[in-house]
């Protein structure tokens, strides 16, 4: 018989200062979320750290019972130079055209990371993490990338209004096909 895990006691909106100070407890449930090698979190915590200080960097976090993060979800306002804008301005460029990439790079938000652990997945996390974190958003978009497959994450992106920007792109460095997707805000 599978243990119930803890139900989500609350959601908060996180300052920097309180994801510096739970930083090894998130990367933990990223590299659980995204099933990547436990020395990812390494590699990636000063990524996470730099990305807090970009403009208009907001994040929010799901806490269960215990006060333990079972999700997070962050993200800032997109600019030219970022390597993912430049990534993902290059493969709109390659595929679909100029006109295209300034539609949806003009003004965006980057919707960096969004995850919720696994044996929480499914009870509504993961939306009202997206819906705190968006809420209010001066940005005229929002885009995200996440691996291509079905899942539970493109099911909730498709149900909030997400479409398809770029499909089976492949990152520098990533051998995975990624889709791109985005929306207008307001949610």
């Amino acid at each position: 018989m599978t243990a119930v895990p803890p139900r989500v006691e609350r959601f908060v909106d996180l300052s920097a200062d309180d994801l510096r100070a739970r930083l090894p407890e998130a990367l933990s449930l990223y590299v659980t979320a995204m099933r990547y090698p436990t020395g990812t979190a390494e590699q990636r915590a000063p990524m996470w750290l730099a990305h807090m200080l970009r403009a208009d960097w907001r994040c929010a976090g799901a806490f269960d019972t215990d006060d333990h993060m079972v999700g997070i979800a962050y993200g800032y306002r997109g600019a030219s130079g970022q390597w993912w804008h430049e990534q993902v301005r290059r493969g709109i460029v390659e595929r679909s055209g100029t006109a295209l990439a300034e539609r949806w790079l003009e003004d965006y938000f980057e919707l960096t990371e969004v995850h919720v652990r696994p044996v929480n997945q499914g009870r509504g996390i993961g939306e009202e993490l997206l819906r705190r974190l968006l809420a209010n958003v001066p940005s005229a978009n929002v885009l995200l990338s996440t691996p291509e497959g079905p899942s539970r994450a493109w099911r909730l992106y498709y149900r909030m209004g997400f479409t398809d920007v770029l499909r089976h792109y492949r990152f520098t460095g990533d051998p995975r096909p990624f889709g791109v997707l985005g929306r207008v805000l307001p949610l």
